[in-house]
């Protein structure tokens, strides 16, 4: 069994308690804030709040669940409309808005908050403006999301043994990592997972050392696929980049010793310099123990913490705040504390830090649960892995592109950054 957690009734604890649980108040209506529960993912107590949760939903599904919300035209504060009427019962039937304000056409502020409310309980950003991403959510069906939580019900018990006093969950589907010690979060982080068709896969692991201003290593593939092609576009695509290149007997050669209409460049090594503003592994690499080659890291590329859609990477796990993530990983090693920590990445030298007690890591894919407080929470089943296809429903008052997840509508390859106008970086890791 999982070990006690009788300091989950502590507000915040641990090194970032500050950090483990946050408000959104929404004047409108106060009953509808959402608070960040202390409570891990992989705990007893979500466990049973999943259980409560499923019998919620058999009984919305046995009172016939609910409708479907037109999806012609965006809503926000300010519409009118027979849509919004729709929007109001929607919100209703799932928990998300008062019956009591009322069914007015018009998108007031108590509309507002509860859509702020259904999308936090999504994985979406709180807008409160309903456009495709909303839309999709709101009309997949009840007794799909019922299924959901059957279905994830069964993975959150996989991990009902002793996890650990001190370890770590990142969560593919909802791109976000956990540190949680002594049975309540620490901190929190969104990530960045492996796109759909280089997936991040399931795995329990341990962490075993950090590896700061790291080198990074072109891998073979990715000289055939990107780096060639980059520098047919680009002469300076490598100077630009501070990426270097190094023969069999580890002499350094100038890029215009290499025939790049050819693939002369595979016989050779392309390492990246350190460096946060270039390196595709930013500042820290946190190794752990695999058969998969993947790892987690830092980048430089920080606004995808941002977006909605972070399944970017070709398998490895980019962590938000990771100088937060890395202080905690390295907690209980000498020498080792949030000042050293900057310092070494101030210095640019290539430096290793081994965790004196390595920490569990658990790589999960769980799509849907419920939180001692009652809500519900839900994420695309972006791999499709829960069994039953698309979580969108397929109904003739809604457009084909709003009832497609978001990512599954996304192509799964970037090619260039709408944040820059240079060539984008070439992917982290193969």
């Amino acid at each position: 069994m999982l070990p006690s957690f009788d300091a989950l009734a502590a507000q915040g604890g641990g090194l970032f308690g500050e950090q483990a649980e946050w408000a959104q108040r929404y004047d409108a209506d106060p009953r509808l804030a959402i608070t960040r529960s202390n409570t891990p993912v992989l705990s007893v107590q979500t466990f049973a709040a999943t259980e409560q949760a499923i019998e919620t939903y058999r009984q919305i599904v046995a009172d016939g669940g609910w409708g479907m919300v037109p999806a012609g035209h965006v809503l926000k504060l300010g519409v009118s409309g027979p849509a919004v009427v729709a929007l109001r019962k929607r919100l209703a039937a799932s928990g998300d808005l008062d019956p009591s304000v009322g069914g007015s056409p018009i998108f007031d502020s108590y509309v507002d908050a509860g859509v702020k409310h259904f999308q936090a309980r999504h994985g979406l950003t709180e807008t409160g403006v309903v456009s495709k991403e909303t839309f999709a959510a709101l009309n997949v069906p009840a007794d799909v999301r019922l299924r959901q939580l059957e279905v994830n019900l069964v993975r959150l018990r996989s991990y009902s043994g002793n996890l650990g006093e001190r370890f770590v969950m990142a969560n593919i589907p909802a791109m976000a990592v956990e540190t949680v010690e002594n049975g309540v979060v620490a901190t929190r982080h969104n990530a960045g997972v492996g796109k759909i068709d280089r997936q991040s896969p399931v795995m329990m692991t341990k962490a075993i050392d950090i590896n700061f201003n790291p080198y990074w290593t072109v891998p073979a593939s990715i000289i055939r696929k990107d780096l060639i092609p980059r520098m047919q576009k680009d002469a300076n695509y490598l100077n630009d980049h501070k990426i270097r290149i190094f023969n069999k007997e580890g002499q350094e050669l100038q890029s215009d010793q290499v025939n790049w209409n050819s693939l002369e460049a595979v016989n050779y090594k392309f390492r990246q310099d350190p460096g946060g503003d270039v390196n595709s592994l930013g500042v820290v690499r946190i190794n752990i123990n695999n058969p998969y080659g993947v790892y987690m890291h830092d980048t430089p590329e920080k606004g995808i913490f941002g977006d909605d859609d972070r399944f970017v990477s070709s398998g490895c796990i980019r962590v938000q705040n990771v100088r937060d993530y890395v202080t905690w990983l390295l907690k209980d090693t000498p020498g080792w504390d949030r000042e050293h920590i900057d310092e070494a990445i101030r210095s640019g030298q290539r430096i290793d830090a081994k965790i004196a007690t390595q920490v569990p890591v658990y790589w999960v894919y769980i799509t849907a649960w419920a939180t001692p407080e009652g809500l519900a929470q839900f994420r695309e089943d972006i791999y499709q892995r829960d069994g039953f296809g698309p979580l969108a429903a397929d109904n003739a008052s809604t457009t084909a592109t709003a009832t497609i997840p978001q990512a599954i509508q996304s192509s799964p390859q970037r090619a260039l950054s709408a944040r820059s106008q240079v060539l984008e970086p070439m992917r982290d890791e193969e």
